[in-house]
């Protein structure tokens, strides 16, 4: 039997924040429904952009703030702006709430999982055989400072009408050290095949203790960036 955790999960509190920061016994159903469907908007609509993460704060019942890290933040402005206040106003129709949004950008795009999980996906979706795509993409995530990635990848790989899985690895990928900055992503290859399900492990590094209380940090602080 299998011993598995998210690598995600298994860190959270210790190096790693929650990406909802809010805490409400009544109201979590509504509010963990609404956070899932402001992230698959924002990813639906700026597929291009390059968005790794959307953190959300909950100050009041009435009020979200969006944190947004992306790789292209010009996509997401706008013009002047203006795609930001589109994007503000088509939030505030769909909740019902005031929303802020701010928007951080990515300074190293190949040190995001979930980023270079799209980059495979995007490859195979351009008939790349999977295992060139794999290849491919950890020379470059390797050389652009990573200390190890794993990437695998599952499904009709080929048009094959068996499913199989191949999995592609450098360097080290501790994964049962909490102290390791590991950064975990997932996503689908859309083919004519059906979907190929690819994900990625990537290690950093040794990361950084989450604050304590006494910090000026804590479990329900806004999550680190």
């Amino acid at each position: 039997m299998g011993q598995k955790t998210h690598p995600i999960g298994f860190r959270l509190g210790i190096n790693k924040r929650w990406q909802s920061s809010w805490f409400s016994e009544k109201k979590a159903p509504e509010y963990l429904w609404e956070d899932e469907q402001i992230r698959k908007l924002i990813e639906k609509q700026y597929q291009g952009a390059g968005v790794a993460e959307v953190s959300i704060e909950r100050p009041t019942e009435d009020r979200i703030s969006l944190m947004i890290r992306t790789a292209r933040p010009g996509i997401i402005i706008g013009r002047g702006g203006q795609e930001i206040n589109n994007l503000q106003a088509l939030l505030e129709k769909m909740t019902g709430r005031r929303v802020r949004i701010a928007i951080k950008e990515i300074d190293n795009p190949d040190l995001e999982a979930k980023l270079v999980a799209r980059d495979v996906a995007f490859r195979i979706e351009n008939r790349t055989p999977p295992v060139r795509a794999m290849k491919e993409i950890i020379e470059r995530v390797m050389s652009n400072g990573a200390q190890g990635i794993k990437i695998k990848c599952s499904g009709r790989l080929g048009g094959a009408e068996i499913a199989r899985r191949v999995e592609q690895m450098a360097g080290r990928v501790p994964l049962q050290t909490i102290r390791a900055d590991i950064d975990y992503g997932f996503t689908e290859a859309q083919t004519k095949y059906g979907p190929i399900g690819i994900k990625v492990w990537l290690y950093r590094g040794v990361a950084q203790p989450v604050p304590t209380p006494a910090s000026g940090g804590g479990a329900d602080a806004a999550p680190v960036s």
